[in-house]
């Protein structure tokens, strides 16, 4: 089995955040891959890793970055692959992280989530690979539809809390 998405991060303490990508792609049986780089201070690492990525059967990478956040960034500046960042909260309330990863030069994208949004970053890799791949389509609209189901199931619950105001 290999990999279609590879997850990285800037280190073992972003694992925490990066954690809800892996645990829906077991979810959806996307075969990936987790890793720790650091554009700062593995960079040799990170070029060999971005170079090869399409060689290597990669459909998308996800780079979670918090602080300077240059990995998403540094890792499309060579990789042919769909890259989405995560900016995650290590300081600064992940502002500074945010807006490292979103403002990328023109020609260098980079696909941005929402801060510690790895869950985003995982669904957004898998309607990517879904682009052609029908089975995961059908995946995909399953798990939207099984949303919708919870929050119908929250109303339904939430019709038997009373309060003396409530009016419905």
């Amino acid at each position: 089995m290999n990999a279609l998405v590879s997850i990285i991060m800037g280190s073992t303490s972003d694992l925490k955040v990066m954690e809800k990508a892996a645990a829906f792609f077991e979810e959806m049986e996307i075969p990936f891959e987790m890793n720790a780089l650091s554009a700062h201070r593995t960079p040799e690492e990170v070029e060999k890793f971005a170079k090869n990525a399409e060689a290597r059967g990669l459909k998308v990478i996800i780079a979670g970055a918090g602080m300077a956040a240059h990995l998403p960034g540094v890792i499309a500046s060579m990789a042919s692959v769909p890259v989405i960042g995560v900016p995650i909260n290590a300081s600064l309330d992940g502002m500074d992280a945010l807006l490292a990863i979103v403002q990328m030069p023109p020609g260098i994208p980079v696909a941005t989530v929402g801060i510690n949004g790895a869950l985003n970053a995982a669904i957004l890799a898998a309607q990517m690979i879904a682009t052609g791949d029908a089975a995961m389509m059908d995946k995909l609209k399953a798990y939207k539809e099984n949303l919708k189901q919870k929050i119908v199931k929250a109303n339904e619950e939430l019709s038997k809390a009373q309060y003396r105001f409530k009016t419905n």
